[in-house]
């Protein structure tokens, strides 16, 4: 084995039960959300209450504080895909351009507060990089709820963002985990879009 890569080949050996525990329901829960299967709701909560405790540990207090914005925002999910299954509704829909528009800069504005309060009220290390990823995957999380396409995008760009922080956080398994996440964003992103312009037609 390269000798570069030696220290990832040790961490991933080292990697803890609940971190596997973790890794798989959260690949599952995303994986069958991009196939618009509501199961990926339940299978949710276990992923995010195992990674509160795991983030919590390893000082990514944004990460930590999102897991519970995700436990409430999966309940809402479920209720809302079952709801909106039961409805003629259409059942993806797309932001307009002034969304799109609005939808970037609150991302923008919760990045800087995020940074700025991890920044000057915790021992983070990473506290504007923590406070980015965590401002997009709150705004993609509420997006996902209400079966919004482009939730998919901003997973993609936040997914990407995530791996060079866990690798440097130690979390080996979990960055590999979130580059699985992006390319299954990229392909959430494409069958959702399709089922979009398909109901459009």
């Amino acid at each position: 084995m390269p000798d570069f890569l030696s220290p990832f080949y040790q961490q991933f050996l080292e990697t803890s039960a609940l971190e596997w525990l973790a890794t798989i329901t959260g690949f599952l829960c995303v994986f069958l959300a991009a196939k618009q299967n509501i199961w990926n709701w339940p299978i949710s909560i276990i992923s995010v209450l195992t990674y509160l405790f795991i983030f919590y540990q390893h000082k990514l207090y944004g990460d930590a504080v999102l897991q519970i914005y995700f436990l409430t925002t999966a309940a809402y999910g479920w209720y809302y895909w079952t709801k909106r299954n039961q409805s003629n509704e259409k059942p993806i829909s797309s932001l307009s351009p002034r969304e799109f528009l609005l939808t970037t800069l609150i991302v923008l504005l919760l990045s800087i507060g995020l940074g700025f309060l991890l920044d000057h009220g915790t021992d983070s290390d990473v506290p504007y990089a923590d406070g980015f990823c965590t401002a997009v995957s709150f705004v993609a999380q509420f997006l996902m709820t209400r079966k919004v396409l482009q939730n998919w995008l901003l997973w993609v760009i936040v997914d990407l963002c995530y791996i060079p922080l866990y690798l440097y956080k130690g979390l080996i398994l979990t960055a590999v985990l979130y580059l699985v996440f992006a390319i299954i964003a990229w392909n959430g992103y494409r069958g959702w879009r399709k089922s979009y312009y398909n109901f459009s037609s």
